[in-house]
């Protein structure tokens, strides 16, 4: 840089202040003779090259060229009579104009070298920080996350409490010989709080939590990723006690050797073969914890689960009815919530809802109290946050034609009829014929008790259910329409499912074909694992099942015309029509309230749409 400063110092010298302010006057020879002669020249100059310098008598400088070839003895005589002072530089080696003409030169020498430099260092010192963690360190003192806002899952908190202890304790698992668990895999769905559960740990443990996700370890050059591993063990042997949590661990913990795997030089396996043996060499000793969160973990490698590595594996599934409860109380602390909403009811209202969805739901909700100019969060606030979520924001119905209006109320009332006087169905709480961005009209159920487990009364109820829609159609208007395409494709769907893998089906038996393609396989690769024979019986069986469905929902929908008729009237005219009031008109409970006997439910909510 001094070099680039001296040398832009020379040129501006040289340029522009080497020069006298006052430029001298060129004169012929001949005018310079006549001059001297008549005694104008006061002083003079003279080089060996004939280059002539002075000064008039009125101070005026001048500059001409003597020819050299000439005989100059008269000119040296006219000066010497008018007294003019002479003076004769002598020869020198002009080094100073030689160094003037090369300075260009070497400015544009240093430019090049300070940039070609500059390049240099910074493509070094980026390559020196490609070998570095990207892991973010949080201190002892800033985890603040605890226990307390991990609403629900009370069995997984338990499970992880050992890690607490052990790194607030070690000492008292050394005693009897135990060491702790090196490793623990959180397992399970997008969204479900698996990275809100590591921080929480290391902020019940008070420990340093190095956090990384598995894609920041893999790089296109070959070792980065390596190298990074490294690094962030180091790091954590540095900050010990500590905690490790990798995300995405699928990013880096693949299957090794399958179908896109490009010779034994890959950067991803290279970089999964530094992991394990980081796992494998650090002491237990060191208050060390590796945490490790995926939502595939069919996708990672037999070598990172066996014991000694992820000695723990936690499942951290969807929240249950209960839990769901608990994050929304979480969710809700600070938020003025109208006393008109029951979040059990909320909860009851969000079957298949992660922790992530119910925390936008909230916020959905707040946001739409605002746009309508309320100081509370009322029930309707969560109901169109809930609608807006799962179907799309609602529309005015008079986007519709009033024949296209009629013909979404008779579906609809198809739907909710068949599922309000069917045994096992769940519960009707809502129906409407509001179009929204996924459905034109919609009825919505709740069941009352979650069930991880479908009987088949149930699934022959939901089969009915979704084709009363259809059925209502053809029954009122004698006519169908495309609007069942999308309960058709429920149907058929959940009908092979009986077939295939519920073995639901007395002429298939109980085999069970799954239609999950293996891990990291080519879909199809291996076609179907039955004979051709028995998918045309597999086709027929699920064709039996629809139509028994379709019979069943014809029937309650000709036996009930009346109570059908009325419930098409009341939506055309107020749009939208409360679960109870279609129980009272078939004069019946509704289920789960007023002591009536809950149905048979299943975790899933069913909606249908009239699509």
């Amino acid at each position: 840089m001094l070099l680039l400063v001296l040398s832009g110092a020379t040129m501006l010298t040289v340029l522009f202040g080497g020069f006298d302010a006052t430029v001298p006057e060129e004169i012929g020879f001949t005018r310079f003779v006549e001059l001297a002669e008549d005694g104008q020249v006061e002083r003079v100059t003279i080089d060996q090259d004939g280059r002539v310098t002075g000064e008039l008598d009125d101070e005026t400088p001048f500059e001409t060229v003597v020819p050299t070839a000439l005989a100059q003895e008269d000119l040296l005589d006219t000066l010497l009579e008018q007294s003019v002072e002479i003076e004769a530089q002598p020869p020198t080696a002009n080094w100073a104009a030689a160094i003037i003409s090369i300075l260009p030169i070497l400015l544009i020498i240093a430019l090049v070298v300070f940039f070609i430099r500059r390049a240099a260092g910074g493509q070094m010192s980026q390559m020196q920080g490609m070998g570095k963690s990207q892991a973010q360190i949080i201190d002892t003192e800033r985890p603040d996350t605890t226990f307390d806002d991990v609403a629900g899952y009370d069995e997984i908190r338990e499970e992880v409490r050992e890690i607490v202890d052990y790194l607030r304790d070690p000492e008292r698992f050394r005693k009897l010989g135990a060491r702790g668990p090196g490793g623990v895999l959180l397992l399970g769905p997008a969204g479900t709080g698996k990275t809100l559960m590591a921080r929480a740990i290391a902020g019940e443990a008070d420990v340093t939590f190095l956090s990384a996700s598995g894609s920041e370890f893999v790089e296109m050059l070959v070792g980065v990723g390596a190298a990074r591993v490294r690094d962030l063990f180091a790091q954590a042997r540095e900050h010990q006690p500590a905690i490790i949590f990798i995300d995405e661990l699928d990013s880096v913990g693949r299957k090794r050797g399958g179908q896109n795997t490009i010779g034994s030089n890959n950067e991803q396996e290279q970089t999964l073969n530094q992991l394990l043996k980081e796992l494998d060499g650090f002491d237990p000793r060191e208050g060390i914890v590796i945490i490790a969160a995926t939502n595939r973990a069919e996708m990672l490698d037999d070598a990172l689960l066996r014991p000694g590595r992820f000695d723990r594996q936690v499942e951290v599934g969807l929240p249950t009815q209960k839990d769901r409860v608990e994050i929304l109380k979480v969710h809700g602390r600070g938020k003025p919530i109208n006393d008109d909403v029951d979040l059990q009811t909320v909860a009851r209202g969000t079957p298949g809802f992660s922790g992530a969805q119910l925390e936008n739901l909230v916020n959905e909700a707040a946001i739409n109290s605002v746009r309508a100019g309320r100081e509370t969060i009322t029930r309707d606030d969560f109901d169109a946050a809930r609608d807006r979520i799962i179907i799309g924001k609602r529309q005015s119905s008079d986007l519709l034609r009033e024949e296209e209006k009629h013909r979404v109320a008779v579906h609809e009332t198809g739907h909710a009829l068949v599922a309000a006087a069917s045994e096992y169905a769940d519960p009707v709480s809502k129906v409407t014929i509001l179009p929204a961005q996924r459905a034109l009209g919609t009825t919505e159920q709740l069941p009352v008790e979650e069930r991880r487990i479908a009987a088949e009364g149930y699934l022959s109820d939901t089969l009915a259910v979704r084709l009363g829609g259809r059925v209502a159609e053809r029954v009122a208007l004698e006519e169908l329409s495309s609007g069942a395409a999308n309960d058709l494709v429920q149907a058929t769907d959940l009908a092979t499912r009986m077939v295939r893998e519920f073995g639901l089906s007395p002429k298939i038996g109980p085999v069970g074909y799954t239609t999950q393609d293996e891990p990291g396989g080519v879909p199809g690769l291996h076609g179907r694992p039955y004979a051709d024979g028995t998918q045309a019986d597999i086709d027929a069986e699920v064709a039996r099942l629809l139509r028994e469905a379709e019979d069943r929902a014809e029937r309650c929908i000709i036996e009930r015309r009346e109570v059908f008729d009325r419930i098409v009237e009341r939506l055309l005219d107020v749009e939208v029509v409360d679960g109870e009031e279609i129980y009272a008109l078939l004069d019946k409970p509704m289920p789960g309230r007023d002591g009536a006997d809950p149905p048979d439910g299943e975790r899933d909510r069913s909606r249908t749409d009239g699509r």
